[in-house]
């Protein structure tokens, strides 16, 4: 996604909104796809399975508009964390959404955490915090310093996003876990909903830009294959929350933002590791590490004592 949007081209760069809108509809299509195949590939057992879980049973779907409104207002809050925040603070300030995850996931599920597991997690955001702390102490000469009041607005901002992205992603877990639908089905009803928002934020955000140079302006296969990624990853989030939980999709999450800075050291060459990276890095493994750790249930421990001359 760097690369897509760090790619220098002739003519307009493409729409990120409508990246974001594209994303949910190639997610529908592929769900439905996916149905289709549950259906034995018979398109009126298909009809009749879609038009009796979506649209006979309105209220059902109507709750996978909660996850896909926060969602949208979460892009929204973070948009004003990053206006109002330098980066180090943000970068920092947004891992509490690993901690809200966890206790949205204590009190809404009834999960039950073990120290070392509480433990672990608050290694991984430290860890996490001190890997996306950025690389560069100077800032841009040209660079507005946010006022005490604009930070306070950006940390309240920063704050919200982490409470509303960890009571989405719980509140998913719980409709696909309490569910009797498939994890495609219910992600068409959470694909429709997100690209209904999706739809409204481009038009409100980039509608003049859409209207002179229409919604696929700057596309080209490396935006198509950012497009694609970001459909089968969002597919692939709905099933480790079906299967495993939020929590660990967090870890998995960490994880793979370790990974993505080492592509951009070796690949794309603008990453330079610090001090800080390295030990944020060895933090997440350890944190990964405790958290999946087995306690071994107490036993008697049973000593034995010999005596003997001397």
């Amino acid at each position: 996604m760097r690369h897509s949007r760090t790619l220098k081209e002739d003519g307009p760069r493409y729409l990120a909104s409508s990246a974001v809108v594209l994303a949910e509809v190639l997610k529908v299509l592929t769900c439905t796809l996916l149905v289709f195949k549950d259906c034995s590939f018979n398109v009126q057992s298909m009809n009749q399975l879609l038009k009796e879980e979506i649209v006979n049973k309105p209220m059902e779907t109507m709750k996978l508009a909660i996850p896909a409104g926060i969602y949208t207002l979460q892009n929204n809050l973070l948009y004003v964390a990053l206006s109002n925040l330098d980066g180090a603070t943000y970068q920092v300030t947004y891992q509490l959404k690993i901690l809200t995850t966890a206790l949205f996931s204590v009190s809404m599920l009834g999960k039950s955490l073990r120290l070392h597991q509480w433990l672990s997690l608050l290694l991984l955001t430290a860890g996490i915090a001190l890997v996306q702390l950025p690389t560069e102490s100077g800032g841009d000469p040209g660079q507005t310093i946010p006022t005490a009041g604009s930070q306070f607005v950006g940390l309240i901002a920063v704050l919200m996003a982490c409470v509303s992205s960890g009571f989405a992603g719980v509140y998913f877990e719980k409709i696909l876990k309490e569910t009797k639908q498939s994890v495609w089905l219910r992600n068409i009803q959470l694909g429709l909903f997100s690209f209904l928002f999706g739809s409204i934020g481009m038009m409100m955000y980039d509608g003049q830009s859409v209207m002179q140079s229409g919604i696929f302006q700057g596309y080209n296969s490396i935006t198509w294959t950012v497009v694609v990624l970001q459909a089968l990853g969002g597919l692939v989030v709905a099933v480790v929350i079906k299967y495993a939980d939020n929590i660990l999709k967090g870890f998995a999450t960490s994880l793979s933002i370790i990974l993505s800075a080492l592509i951009s050291y070796f690949v794309l060459a603008d990453f330079n590791p610090t001090g800080l990276f390295f030990i944020g890095t060895m933090l997440v493994m350890a944190a990964t590490i405790l958290y999946s750790y087995q306690c071994k249930p107490s036993s008697v421990i049973m000593i034995k004592i010999e005596t003997g001359a001397t």
